[in-house]
């Protein structure tokens, strides 16, 4: 069983073959539970999820026949009642969210030592992705945090990827990406330093000192600041 939720939710079975959940509510109740995989969620927490501000008489008993409903829904889905709520008895790893935190820390871990098996491991993360993470609840308050965080996570990952890749004597091909990567995210000065860097490696001398020209434009005309100390360095050196 696997739940994937860096997208739109989908579920396939062990043999590989999807299993459709249907109903909003039913789904949201899925996504509840795998977000935390493997352990016990509080009653109380999944009826705020479920309904938030709007929970109908008897909540409690509405939350166990909605559990009932997604057992013969999908019966793969090993669902275990607990006294204070409910378990989704699968490991972490069958859950996509958890393996692309897995892998980012496996990436992490290994960019001083081994940048290329970085590159990898953080390039397989972020393969993960199908679109924005839990899609099917985008609009719930319940998943606004864990949204945001993976949103951020994933933004960490292309970075330290580039990073492992920049190590590994890639520069020249990174360079049509981190020109798109800064023009969608123009006031993140990492990936504006690591254009610059990429365009220096590259021979690129000019273009790398027009990108520090266009980063510093922007973040005065955003932000009203200047780039941060090792960006200002890194001009320094490209000018000498």
């Amino acid at each position: 069983m696997q739940i994937a939720m860096l997208g739109p939710l989908e579920v396939t079975a062990d043999a590989g073959v999807p299993v459709p959940v249907t109903g909003a509510r039913l789904r949201r109740l899925l996504i509840l539970l795998a977000l935390d995989a493997d352990r016990v969620v509080d009653t109380g927490r999944l009826i705020d999820g479920l309904w938030e501000d709007e929970p109908p008489a008897g909540a409690a008993n509405a939350l166990q026949a909605l559990v009932s409903r997604l057992r013969r829904t999908v019966p793969d889905v090993p669902i275990e009642s607990h006294p204070t709520g409910y378990r989704l008895a699968v490991e972490p790893a069958a859950v996509d969210v958890s393996r692309f935190e897995q892998l980012v820390g496996t990436g992490r871990a290994l960019l001083r030592s081994d940048p290329p098996g970085a590159a990898t491991a953080l390039a397989d993360a972020l393969d993960l992705w199908r679109g924005p993470a839990l899609a099917d609840v985008a609009d719930a308050a319940f998943a606004r945090g864990p949204a945001a965080r993976l949103d951020e996570l994933r933004l960490s990952a292309v970075e330290q990827r580039i990073d492992a890749r920049l190590a590994s004597g890639e520069a020249a091909a990174l360079v049509p990406e981190l020109h798109a990567l800064v023009r969608a995210h123009p006031v993140r000065e990492r990936f504006a330093g690591q254009l610059i860097r990429a365009l220096r490696a590259a021979n690129r001398p000019a273009e790398a000192l027009a990108a520090y020209a266009w980063l510093r434009s922007t973040l005065a005309e955003t932000l009203g600041t200047e780039p941060a100390p090792e960006l200002a360095a890194l001009h320094l050196e490209l000018l000498r």
